[in-house]
């Protein structure tokens, strides 16, 4: 049985490779999926950015919000607000 991960917006995967297959393998491949997967309902009263803020972030609730991190580039992983 396996142990249940935390919670994380983004998923990674190991693409199948052939041992017949000319090309090296690809390695880890990364993901995000968005917050709004993981609500079912917009309910009421959602706290709120401001509109200076919802404008620089692309929403106006918090809990829809959702800084992409390239996992590619070097020194990735530190989020941001």
């Amino acid at each position: 049985m396996k142990s249940q991960q935390p919670f994380t917006s983004a998923k990674s995967y190991v693409p199948p490779h052939s041992p017949f297959d000319p090309c090296p393998p690809i390695g880890r491949k990364y993901y995000s999926t968005p917050p709004n997967l993981y609500l079912g309902f917009q309910p009421s009263d959602l706290p709120q950015f401001s509109p200076a803020d919802a404008l620089r972030k692309g929403t106006l609730w918090k809990v829809f919000y959702d800084y992409y991190d390239n996992p590619y580039r070097k020194g990735a992983g530190k989020s941001r607000d």
